[in-house]
């Protein structure tokens, strides 16, 4: 394969993590080994080495024997303005066919599966082939030996932490489509201050207006190294930080960079990438919240119980014990929607505050509940009643306070540059709340991106409302999203107000 020698210009375009460089249409290089608008080349420094693609210039930003490099390609390669780099055809990526052989409908092997979720950690795909990928494997085009398998390679292809002298190790997930539903700080809290390891990693919002992970980061640090991690652990059972800082299941991060494009959430890549992380983060015992909602992920019994044994039957495979629990889905939980605001929730039910959400409270101590039974193999009324007296008398606070101090210190919250209520047009009794909706709204208004952006509801499903009465108050960054935000919720039926006969 020849090799062409190109002086590297740094184009300080912003790619996201998509490796991408740019020709002048007329270099010779271009021209003799026929490189066109989207072809995948090897780029090469001395030490380092990459799979790009190629954008075809035609204007004098370039010069001829010059190749211009995107934010990550540059930072990637490790490499400065001027410097030379080696450029040739990319390789064929072989783990390509089976992604075509899946999109043809055959079953994968444990084999073939390896070999793509390598060749994604190894950032051989572009996002165009991740798309693919995802989207073949959306629905429930997997079966269970395949996210068995598809949940193994993608912890093999990251670190794993590990916790000496400690035979069970635990850890909480909810799959999701609850705005405001931010249990975990709360779990990790209660659990926590009982003693019991719980080292929470946690994601990034992917469809939601907030993930754990961006609540989080409004309060502490969640981007620690896995030595910070250890050390926050050992002084108190628990953190509650990112996982994407610490290359647990890397391909996973990368597969949800691009579900995040797409609004995809697939059912076989929801299980391992939930169960990758928990294995990768040494976890032995986890319960799994499925709300289930007309709006929200989960719409049905049926397909919550069809998760449920897929979790149950994939996490025994990998050696983790699961343990499902099928919740309510038909409302937001709390008042706070986007980061900073369901922070302030959280800060409340942890303070016992007079008006902190109880549906979040109640929610949190159920989880909390689960796992101290399953900590301390005792009925769930035992395990329930020890997280209510820890959640009273204040140990949840405390404890929560030293995680935060463990971190980095707790941050001061910031404030919304814009805030806009919103009332209620007519009287009547709230019957529905549309999740889905409720969440494009926040995620209009900036959410999760501006940690400040988001939603605080002022009432709840089964309330009666007053004509004038406010309905919810909205928070951004500019007077921009607020008013394209507003525009949405005018266009939409969020909220369902049946009238008083």
């Amino acid at each position: 394969m020849s090799r062409h020698i190109l002086q590297a210009v740094a184009m300080g375009i912003d790619t996201h993590q998509e490796p991408v460089v740019y020709m002048q249409e007329d270099c010779h290089i271009c021209r003799a080994e026929g490189f066109n608008a989207n072809t995948r080349l090897s780029i090469s420094t001395r030490t380092e080495q990459l799979i790009a693609t190629l954008n075809v210039v035609r204007n004098d930003k370039l010069l001829v024997g010059q190749i211009g490099l995107s934010k990550i390609t540059q930072q990637r390669l490790d490499i400065k303005d001027g410097e030379s780099v080696s450029v040739s055809h990319a390789q064929v990526v072989g783990s390509l066919s089976a992604v075509r052989k899946k999109i043809y409908g055959h079953k994968l092997s444990d084999q073939e599966i390896a070999d793509i979720v390598e060749d994604i950690s190894a950032h051989r795909y572009s996002d165009i082939e991740i798309a693919s990928f995802l989207s073949v494997c959306a629905g429930s085009r997997l079966d269970v030996d395949e996210i068995i398998g598809l949940t193994k390679a993608m912890v093999a292809c990251g670190k794993r932490l590990k916790w000496a002298d400690q035979t069970k190790v635990l850890d909480k997930h909810c799959i999701g489509g609850l705005p405001g539903n931010r249990t975990t700080p709360l779990v990790v809290s209660i659990v926590s201050a009982a003693g019991l390891t719980i080292p929470k990693t946690s994601s990034r919002a992917i469809t939601s207006p907030a993930g754990t992970a961006d609540t989080m980061e409004a309060l502490t640090t969640v981007n620690l190294e896995i030595t910070d991690i250890q050390r926050v652990v050992a002084q108190t059972h628990a953190c509650l930080v990112w996982g994407g800082a610490v290359n647990l299941s890397p391909a996973d991060d990368l597969l949800i960079r691009i579900e995040r494009a797409l609004d995809l959430d697939g059912e076989g890549q929801l299980i391992a990438s939930v169960l990758s992380k928990k294995i990768a983060a040494g976890s032995t015992h986890a319960v799994i919240d499925i709300p289930v909602g007309s709006t929200a992920k989960v719409r049905s019994q049926k397909d919550a119980e069809r998760l449920s044994s897929l979790f149950t039957q994939v996490g025994a495979a990998c050696g983790i014990q699961i343990r499902c629990l099928i919740t309510d889905g038909s409302q937001p939980v709390g008042r706070g929607i986007g980061p900073v605001e369901e922070a302030r929730d959280v800060l409340a039910v942890l303070q016992c505050e007079h008006n902190a959400p109880q549906d979040l409270r109640e929610r949190a101590l159920f989880l909390a509940a689960h796992l101290f039974s399953l900590a301390y193999s005792e009925r769930y009324e035992q395990g329930l009643e020890r997280a209510i007296a820890i959640l009273d008398e204040g140990k949840a606070w405390q404890q929560f306070q030293h995680i935060l101090a463990a971190q980095g210190g707790m941050k001061a919250l910031p404030d919304p540059s814009y805030q806009h209520t919103e009332a209620a047009t007519t009287a009547g009794t709230l019957t529905a709340i549309d999740n889905r909706q409720l969440a494009r709204l926040a995620k209009l208004a900036g959410a999760p991106a501006t940690e400040a952006a988001g939603m605080r509801l002022h009432t709840s499903v089964g309330e009666k409302i007053e004509a004038g009465q406010s309905l919810f108050t909205l928070y951004s960054d500019t007077i921009g999203e607020q008013q394209y935000a507003m525009e949405f919720y005018r266009q939409s039926m969020i909220f369902t107000i049946e009238e008083a006969q």
